[in-house]
């Protein structure tokens, strides 16, 4: 099995990237690493590094070039590649997408300590560097490739982090791969969002508390994804239930991990 795993900066794939290698024996690839041990040797941060391979692509091509060639001679092994571009160039592979919140993405790679290359000194100064970046890879990508890492549909499964431990997130990744497989690999998209991620406390009402009642009793009961199709829409960090609120209200309430939700 190969799983390919991309996600927003901060988002801890890389933490759990190496769980799922300790805890499921998966042999890893990280092209981060790799990135940042250049921007080391040269004395730069990685968001200057990102900004040098906008005009110099021989970077990305070995980078590239090294991911293709691991799949295809590693095609008989369990193998994660911690990669922004693997699902581009891995030839089949399980496409994992983490997702988190700017906020809590530039609060978690403030208290790392990712080297000197990546170093913040304000909460402010993480989210504008990391806004930044994103921004950067992402113009940098569509002119080499033509493709845009952040477009949902490219990946068979988007899991958000920002309310979920890295263990759990794992299991739910691997459970996800080995049904994806079981069922033949299909060309589908599954989103899962923690209900906190799409509603905010003031969206639960008091007066909604006995209408719910029952359908809180009902979720409390189920330990897995709730896979209920809430359908929302997104703009920038904003989440707006469309349809289903009462059932994305009642998974709120009984603290519920993941929800799937569509657009």
């Amino acid at each position: 099995m190969h799983i390919t795993i991309t996600g927003n900066l901060g988002s801890g794939k890389s933490t759990i990237c190496k769980l799922l290698s300790e805890k499921y024996q998966f042999e890893i690839y990280s092209t981060g690493k790799v990135q940042r041990e250049l921007a080391r040797e040269m004395s730069m941060t990685t968001l200057e590094l990102n900004q040098l391979m906008r005009s110099n692509h021989k970077y990305d091509h070995m980078i590239d070039d090294t991911t293709a060639k691991i799949s295809r001679e590693k095609a008989d092994k369990d193998i994660i590649f911690d990669s922004r571009l693997a699902w581009n160039f891995v030839e089949k592979s399980f496409k994992v997408f983490i997702s988190i919140s700017l906020d809590v993405a530039a609060e978690r790679v403030l208290n790392d300590h990712r080297g000197q290359e990546e170093q913040y000194h304000s909460f402010e100064e993480a989210r504008k560097m990391l806004a930044e970046r994103a921004a950067t890879e992402r113009v940098r990508y569509q002119e080499i490739y033509q493709v845009n890492y952040m477009d949902y549909s490219n990946y068979n499964l988007v899991i958000d982090s920002t309310y979920c431990t890295p263990d759990r997130i794992a299991e739910i990744i691997l459970q996800e791969a080995k049904e994806y497989e079981k069922n033949g690999c299909p060309n589908t998209t599954k989103i899962l969002v923690s209900p906190k991620r799409i509603l905010r406390e003031e969206d639960i009402h008091k007066e909604d508390s006995l209408e719910l009642e029952s359908l809180i009793d009902e979720y409390k009961k189920i330990t897995s994804v709730l896979d209920a199709g809430i359908k929302v829409t997104k703009k920038d960090e904003t989440y707006t239930v469309i349809e289903k609120t009462r059932e994305a209200k009642a998974a709120y309430l009984a603290g519920i991990p993941y929800i799937s939700i569509c657009s």
